[in-house]
């Protein structure tokens, strides 16, 4: 049985390719917003409009953990910056090199936020890119 994606769900992915098709599902329930305010509005951080960052981090658990559950949030956020490396890399082409691992997710993160900033970019387009990687 495929499993479900669906904002109100306290079961959080923890491996990149998981986070990454939940992202991809949260994009096209909700499509993209591109611009200032990008979790404006009323409801949880999960329903509004998003982008593919934000995305990426609503699913790996961002606002939707249960105080009655335990994470391993090491393995979940260690996911999360593969699926933001796999992510970027895919976007750009080619492989980001750094030798400093914060330096390599916050190019991660500017790569993904340039594409993400594209006039025109559409919610088909972001989903398109994240399916693609499964």
């Amino acid at each position: 049985m495929p499993t479900r994606h669906i904002p109100e769900s306290i079961v959080i992915a923890d491996t990149p390719a998981a986070i990454l098709e939940w992202a991809a599902c949260h994009i096209e329930h909700v499509g993209i917003h591109q611009g200032p305010h990008l979790f404006d509005g009323p409801g949880r951080t999960a329903t509004p409009p998003c982008w593919p960052r934000g995305a990426l981090e609503v699913a790996a658990g961002h606002g939707r953990g249960a105080a009655s559950r335990t994470y391993d949030w090491d393995r979940i956020n260690g996911a999360r910056d593969q699926a933001f490396g796999i992510l970027a890399e895919t976007l750009s082409g080619h492989p980001i090199d750094t030798v400093e691992p914060a330096a390599a997710k916050a190019l991660h993160r500017e790569v993904i936020d340039r594409w993400s900033a594209e006039p025109g970019r559409t919610a088909a387009d972001a989903a398109r890119a994240e399916h693609a990687l499964f």
